[in-house]
């Protein structure tokens, strides 16, 4: 094999890998949006989460990329243990789409018609489509379509690439001597986990196989074994996602490797028998393309099949292998979420949500205790823990949404981040002044035990049901109601100027109190502040709904 041909199957690899990354990114993004909603529906049994990882590993066409985005669900706390091993099951036959694409190209036929139809005659056809789609259209999801017509193009290019080079092979010695390794079924196993795990796609290792067989030298006896080793091999872009994170991440991985180890062991048992005991006469036959695709998919269908009612067992096998340790957490969001923007948008919305829980239920407490007879200390220090916890939760949210914004992610989504960026600093400042009104309401106490008043009583109550109501409408998403919360906020902010003007006509008049003006000022004024930037909280969700 000369240097240049060593350089065309390389860069035809290269090719490959490359058409696949433009062709999973543009999948990811026209489909990534309905992923969150897919996950909360599919995922409460294991035949849903079947279908769920099939379908998912065809939109962005890569399995280990989606289990990856399960070991960051796990992490996170967002999924249970139990609920990756349908999609993890499903994913592995979701992936041998590109493989009957490729499948297809091999094929051949004197018709005209189909001849047109294979995938390397409407390549060029279709590079033609995206680059137009991509240079003229004004739509992000237009401009998706186009990347993934262009990475399908550049991916059958490579394969191209590949077959041209590999075929002339088949008439040099050299080369039939080097196959000769592979008519041994455990070195087939070993070669197909090593090349697979050290390009990080199933995908395209299959592809080359198939490539391989155009030169008419690789038989079904060579071929099988090496893509049982394939799906080992994808196994290794999971198991290196799972270093430094929880123990029940790490069971992701320990999942996914166990099926296919066992799927493999399962499944070469068969291979042997049908081999040395039935001796088979087909697996001396040279395989096709499409054969490769049609065995890949049902080796890996039969293996679900098989697999799927353990599911449960395969849970319990993974804790067996990596044993819970004391003082073990869950990350608060995970990195790995980013694999899939839309995916990570709408679980960091989540965590907003948590975050205005907390806030303004420490809010709540602090207005609570208006008027409240005896010592409130240790309520003030419950309020401060749940201000701190805030202000931490806040600054892992900010850093995660910096992280994703400067990801390839959407107009909308671009708009939705920057609204909760700003959103989680007012919910971190309402949390400050809940600490605020709590030390005003010690001073009152100390100084003007009789300091309560019913109007204040009511105005707390107004604020209470104004932060109640928006927690609802956020997590809701309703821009409806965020109008009326914000409406009535307002209104709010209009009486309590009412009362401002009434207590200085009151000093004035020389019948109100100095001292406990002093402090009801500063009183109203950390509430006015809560008030406002509940509106700021609804103007966001009103203006990206």
């Amino acid at each position: 094999m000369t240097v240049f041909q060593i350089l065309n199957v390389m860069g035809g690899l290269a090719f490959f890998l490359f058409g696949m990354h433009v062709m999973s990114n543009g999948l990811k993004e026209a489909a990534g949006g309905k992923m969150e909603e897919m996950l909360q529906k599919m995922t409460d049994h294991p035949a849903k989460s079947f279908v769920f990882g099939a379908f998912i590993t065809i939109a962005i066409q890569s399995s280990s990329a989606l289990t990856v985005m399960l070991v960051g669900l796990v992490n996170s706390g967002i999924m249970d243990l139990s609920q990756t091993v349908g999609i993890i099951m499903g994913s592995n036959v979701g992936t041998t789409l590109t493989t009957w694409i490729l499948g297809i190209s091999g094929m051949e036929t004197d018709n005209l018609f189909w001849a047109m139809l294979k995938p390397e005659s409407l390549s060029l056809f279709i590079a033609l489509v995206g680059v137009v789609m991509l240079m003229a259209a004004k739509e992000r999801r237009t401009k998706n379509i186009g990347s993934i017509f262009i990475g399908f193009s550049v991916l059958m290019h490579g394969m191209q690439m590949m077959s041209d080079t590999l075929k002339p092979l088949a008439e040099l010695p050299e080369f039939a001597k080097i196959l000769t390794a592979f008519q041994n079924p455990f070195l087939g196993v070993v070669v197909g986990t090593i090349f697979t795990g050290v390009i990080q796609s199933s995908a395209a290792s299959v592809g080359v196989l198939q490539a391989l067989s155009l030169t008419g030298r690789i038989s079904y006896g060579m071929a099988i074994p090496i893509i049982m080793g394939q799906n080992i091999g994808t196994c290794v872009t999971a198991l290196l996602s799972s270093i430094g994170v929880s123990k029940n991440a790490k069971r992701v991985s320990a999942i996914h490797i166990s099926f296919n180890l066992i799927g493999t062991f399962i499944g070469m048992a068969v291979f042997l028998v049908c081999g040395n005991i039935l001796k088979l006469t087909i697996l001396q036959n040279a395989i096709t393309p499409f054969a490769i695709a049609g065995f890949h998919s049902v080796f890996n269908i039969l293996t679900t099949v098989f697999l799927l009612p353990f599911s449960n067992q395969l849970v319990s096998l993974a804790k067996r292998m990596i044993k819970e340790e004391e003082g073990s957490a869950e990350v608060f969001l995970d990195k790995r979420l980013l694999l899939s923007p839309a995916l990570a948008v709408e679980e960091c919305r989540k965590k907003t949500v948590t975050v205005m829980r907390i806030s303004f239920a420490g809010l709540r407490t602090s207005l609570s205790l208006f008027g409240k007879d005896g010592n409130i200390t240790e309520i003030q220090e419950e309020i401060e823990k749940k201000e701190a916890q805030v202000d931490e939760m806040v600054e892992k949210c900010n850093q995660f949404l910096i992280y994703l914004s400067s990801n390839n992610i959407t107009k909308a989504s671009a708009g939705f981040v920057a609204d909760m960026l700003q959103g989680l600093g007012d919910m971190e400042r309402i949390s400050d002044y809940a600490v605020s009104l709590v030390r005003v309401i010690k001073k009152m106490k100390k100084n003007s035990p009789k300091y309560y008043t019913k109007e204040f009583k009511i105005l707390n109550q107004n604020i209470s049901e104004i932060l109640a109501e928006l927690e609802k409408c956020y997590a809701d998403k309703n821009c409806q109601e965020a109008k009326e919360v914000r409406d009535k906020a307002y209104l709010l902010l209009q009486r309590m100027k009412e009362i401002r003007k009434r207590e200085i006509k009151g000093l004035r008049s020389g019948k109100g109190d100095a001292e406990l003006s002093v402090y009801m000022t500063e009183y109203l004024t950390s509430c006015r502040r809560v008030v406002e930037h509940a509106i700021n909280i609804a103007d966001c969700l009103v203006e990206n709904t």
